[in-house]
């Protein structure tokens, strides 16, 4: 007994220090983004990286971010809180309604769809985007919004974590219970299977709103008129400009872009603090067969 209670303990310390420097390693970019954010342009490269420059000129960037090249940062903005809503929506519900069904129902070919899922994990999503535009080249649909939302429907990983939730949260006896009370399988799915899916549906959603607003190889490849630009590829054909150098007496490119790619972080943390109940009771759930 008591060497089962120490070994929690080292191995407690040894994650400590592992999650320690995980989270300097995702906090100092972070922090090195929100302190340069303040800086003016000249002082961005005169004063250090982690610390203020002279003055404070944070709403003076913000404001500069905003009417850069006629406020088209705000078409990105809502370009990518368009194709992250709608993507990563549809991808969850996709996912939900899908993994519901290879847990719950026998059909013909299960085993088998559920192997071409696992294994459509295993194909990175850059592979695929070159196979894709061609595709979307032939249907007509590159340089719209569509060849940025239709890959986005596809969450491989989301109907595996959804089959493994649902295997777990879903007792079989509470669905034919339903069934002998004369539910039909809708019905059964709308008013008992999604409210005890709800954990897992939020962490799908989580994890696909997280790739659809970092996207940027393939809204790289389909698109090519800016003003269809997700903020991922706006901001780097800024940064471009940036780095070549902007012309005497323009606006300097360099802090817009950093107080643009802030500001573009903010919904992202604002999405997991609202959702991380959910997303923690989804995952611990989905995690554990009993």
């Amino acid at each position: 007994m008591t060497a089962a209670r120490r070994r929690p303990g080292r191995a407690s310390t040894a994650l400590t220090v592992a999650m320690g420097l995980m989270l300097a390693y995702t906090l100092i970019p972070l922090l090195w983004l929100a302190i340069s954010a303040t800086k003016s342009h000249q002082t961005l490269f005169e004063s250090p990286g982690l610390w203020f420059g002279d003055g404070f000129h944070l709403f003076e960037n913000v404001r500069d971010a905003f009417a850069y090249e006629d406020g088209i940062y705000l078409r990105w903005f809502g370009n990518t809180l368009l194709y992250s809503v709608v993507g990563a929506g549809g991808a969850s519900v996709i996912a939900t309604m899908g993994g519901y069904a290879l847990a719950t129902y026998e059909f013909v070919g299960r085993r088998m769809l559920s192997a071409v899922v696992i294994g459509a994990i295993s194909i990175p999503a850059s592979a695929l985007a070159v196979p894709t535009y061609l595709l979307f080249s032939d249907m007509g649909i590159v340089n719209t919004p569509w060849a940025v939302l239709l890959p986005s429907l596809a969450s491989p990983f989301g109907l595996y974590l959804m089959r493994v939730y649902a295997t777990e949260a879903v007792p079989d006896a509470v669905l034919e219970a339903a069934r002998i009370d004369g539910a039909g399988e809708l019905r059964i799915f709308l008013t008992i299977a999604l409210r005890l899916l709800a954990p897992g549906f939020v962490t799908v959603l989580l994890f696909t709103l997280v790739a659809t607003w970092n996207n940027y190889f393939l809204p790289l490849i389909v698109l090519n008129d800016p003003e269809l630009f997700p903020l991922t590829v706006g901001l780097r054909q800024w940064d471009s400009l940036a780095q070549g150098g902007a012309g005497a007496g323009a606006t300097p490119v360099l802090p817009p872009v950093i107080t643009g790619s802030l500001l573009a972080v903010v919904p992202l943390i604002v999405a997991f603090l609202f959702l991380q109940r959910f997303w923690q009771s989804g995952l611990a759930a989905g995690g554990v067969k009993q």
